[in-house]
């Protein structure tokens, strides 16, 4: 085994090896924590069911389990749901803990002052999908009614749609933040973003449609937030660059092994510039 690794391969993993233990670290402990929320959101998928059937006004709605067994992937897609919601901010901080060495401290200092915006509009999308979804089935029971069409939904189909669309949007809500993160670290300018603008419509066009909603009404209105937090995200960013020019940031990267208190080394990323 030896004689077929070359030496400049084995210098290289012996390299970034504790960089990839350091990594690996990080993504076991998200994963317990996911895994942890996701259980918690099983045990107790009975109260928020009860929460969403209440807040969606789902009176004169013919809700109906398909099986015997459904109300178990119920309480799975619950628990997912619950597990996607708390990890949010556990990923943030995670993402800060590795780039905090790379970073100068007006730089961290600027990327903590992101964090509540961040988990503001993940809120406002969650909130903004769940709206659109209860608005798609007033819709939806008003017409059955109006053609007094009969209508049964099924428990299972309904609320897993409604709180993938949430989570999804919350998830859609985070671009204005990564975005502007990217333009204030130099890592793009907004003359590259704004060269690239029908794309950017494009895109957020395409996001609404993957999205679980078959309505094509309902994918224009969810896309229309993610443009306009895009052109609010352009403007914000040509007043901050009138006050202060973001440097290039992947050139001023290198990385540094470094030992813990254990005395197991690790790689950082360390910033180039004092």
């Amino acid at each position: 085994m030896d004689n077929i690794i070359s030496p400049e391969l084995t210098a290289l993993m012996d390299k970034y090896s504790p960089f990839f233990r350091e990594l690996r670290k990080r993504l076991v402990f998200t994963l317990v924590f996911f895994v942890a929320a996701t259980i918690g959101g099983f045990i107790f998928y009975e109260d928020i069911i009860g929460f969403l059937i209440t807040y969606l006004s789902l009176e004169g709605v013919n809700i109906v389990f398909t099986s015997p067994f459904q109300f178990i992937n119920l309480a799975i897609s619950c628990g997912m749901a619950t597990g996607l919601i708390t990890i949010i901010p556990l990923i943030i901080f995670q993402i800060m803990s590795f780039l905090r060495p790379a970073l100068k401290r007006k730089e961290f200092r600027l990327i903590v002052k992101f964090i509540p915006y961040s988990i503001f509009l993940f809120v406002i999308g969650f909130i903004f999908g769940v709206i659109i979804m209860k608005w798609q089935i007033e819709i939806f029971l008003e017409r059955s009614i109006a053609l007094q069409i009969g209508n049964i939904l099924d428990i299972t189909g309904l609320l897993s749609t409604v709180l993938l669309t949430a989570v999804l949007m919350g998830v859609g809500f985070q671009f204005p933040i990564l975005l502007l993160l990217l333009l204030r670290l130099g890592i793009v300018s907004s003359k590259q973003l704004g060269a690239q603008r029908r794309w950017v419509y494009l895109g957020s066009f395409l996001f609404a449609l993957l999205l679980p909603p078959d309505s094509i009404l309902a994918d224009v209105i969810l896309s229309l937030p993610l443009i306009i937090l895009f052109e609010i995200t352009m403007l914000m960013n040509s007043v901050l660059e009138g006050t202060h020019r973001a440097q290039p940031f992947l050139s001023r990267f290198t990385l540094k092994r470094k030992k813990d208190k254990s005395g197991e080394e690790r790689v950082e990323l360390v910033s180039t510039i004092a």
